[in-house]
């Protein structure tokens, strides 16, 4: 075990001498191998021929190059811009209602977006002119589009849920479907931020112009399409219609023709949304290469099983153990990606949570607990100082608003994720409500 926690640091080490996730995972793994097997350069040629075919040969990893491909032609089609018009024209004349209306529309962009950097860099750029022009203060400003930014990783379809369900062999159907609800609660919390935060200051939310009802429908049947292409994927998969990568496949398919219907999508932007998925998955793939390289170390150490072990010996309280998993989560969401994190800890944290009795509940619904729940806590790392990527994307965009005053508007959401995540790991049911309906 000793040989595997230095095996692990050394990655640790790599990622903070700002070596790419990949590559740091690549290196320690393959060293690590080498010297497990008395330095037999052999085997290590031979595991470099048959890991790379035996990912890559993988059916289900079709469904990240689609699901990001979706993506890439939602924000090129100015959906974002659709989303954002259709939330802010019916509740854009509140207090608050223009933040709010981020919220709504960074979790519609979400759900078919998959990514939190993705869709807090597309909606800072549709809404912060907005709230910026309407004289929004800029901590609730950057703060309301930084935290709505996480909702991209949590609303189904997520990337990071679909890497957890690849590295767990869990059904990725079912774990979008369980991470509908805690998405919901998320965001429900976010708007209730931003409700006492306009109640306890109205000047950092002034009230916009009311709509009219047919300006409100027409906004409405503009985003009808989006909610469509939605309810296809989730509904498809679950329904058993289609398998994941299918309903990848029709969502990217619709979502390139509506930005084609639009006007948005000419030949220059098809090119650019197709080497932008490809750059994307690229990198995804790389560091998924990596961390077979390292998971081989690892298990050749026997590592994750005698840590597993030795922490059932600890007679601890399984609740303690959960906790302290969820806090070095925490901890490590301030300093790492959140592809990286799930990639180095699953491995690790998976084997000690599957052997521990958490409230009566079976390895399968265990299973797809923990992935929302790990997801969640992740989460949190995109927007807790010091790195904080949301944080630092938003006000990037927001130029004249310094680093602190974002940071400052990003801590009463903080609060809402905590709680979210006390209330989830306290209540499993909640989670698994709609896989046992």
């Amino acid at each position: 075990m000793i040989t595997g926690l230095i095996i692990f640091a050394f990655v640790l080490l790599l990622i903070a001498l700002r070596f790419p996730v990949g590559i740091a995972m690549f290196a320690a793994g393959s060293l690590g191998y080498m010297y497990l097997m008395d330095w037999n350069i052999a085997l290590w040629l031979n595991l470099l021929k048959s890991i790379p075919y035996a990912r890559l040969s993988n059916y289900d990893l079709v469904v990240i190059p689609m699901f990001l491909l979706m993506g890439q032609f939602a924000i090129h089609g100015g959906l974002s811009q659709s989303l954002f018009n259709s939330v802010s024209a019916f509740i854009g004349h509140r207090r608050g209602g223009l933040a709010l209306a981020s919220i709504g529309a960074c979790a519609g962009f979400g759900a078919i977006c998959g990514s939190s950097v993705a869709t807090a860099a597309t909606m800072s750029q549709v809404a912060l002119p907005e709230l910026k022009r309407h004289n929004y203060s800029d901590s609730l400003a950057t703060g309301a589009l930084a935290a709505g930014g996480t909702l991209g990783i949590l609303i189904p379809p997520s990337v990071p849920l679909i890497i957890y369900g690849i590295l767990t062999q869990e059904s990725i159907g079912k774990l979008f479907i369980a991470s509908v609800l805690p998405g919901v609660i998320a965001i429900s919390g976010y708007l209730l931020v931003i409700l006492f935060m306009v109640y306890r200051d109205p000047s950092a939310g002034p009230a916009g112009v009311r709509q009219s009802w047919a300006v409100r429908w027409v906004r409405l049947l503009e985003i009808s399409p989006v909610i469509f292409v939605f309810l296809v994927i989730i509904f498809g998969i679950y329904g058993g219609w289609a398998t994941p990568t299918e309903a990848a496949a029709i969502g990217a398919a619709a979502c390139g023709f509506l930005a084609w219907a639009k006007g948005r999508l000419t030949w220059q932007g098809l090119i650019q949304c197709l080497l932008g998925t490809a750059q994307s998955s690229a990198m995804v793939l790389l560091i998924l290469l990596g961390a077979d390289f390292l998971n081989s170390a690892l298990a050749l150490s026997r590592m994750p099983v005698e840590l597993a072990d030795w922490v059932l010996t600890l007679e601890m309280s399984p609740l303690l153990v959960l906790a302290a998993i969820l806090i070095i989560y925490i901890i490590l969401g301030c300093v790492m990606d959140s592809l990286a994190m799930i990639l180095l800890t699953i491995p690790i944290f998976y084997p000690i949570v599957m052997g521990i009795d958490l409230f009566g509940l079976s390895i399968p619904e265990k299973s797809i607990w923990f992935g929302v729940l790990s997801l969640m806590v992740i989460e949190i790392g995109l927007i807790t100082p010091p790195v904080g990527m949301n944080v630092f994307i938003v006000n990037k965009m927001a130029k004249e608003v310094s680093l602190i005053e974002s940071y400052k508007g990003v801590m009463p959401f903080l609060l809402s994720d905590l709680l979210r995540i006390i209330l989830l790991a306290s209540v499993p049911a909640i989670t698994l409500y709609l896989l046992n309906l």
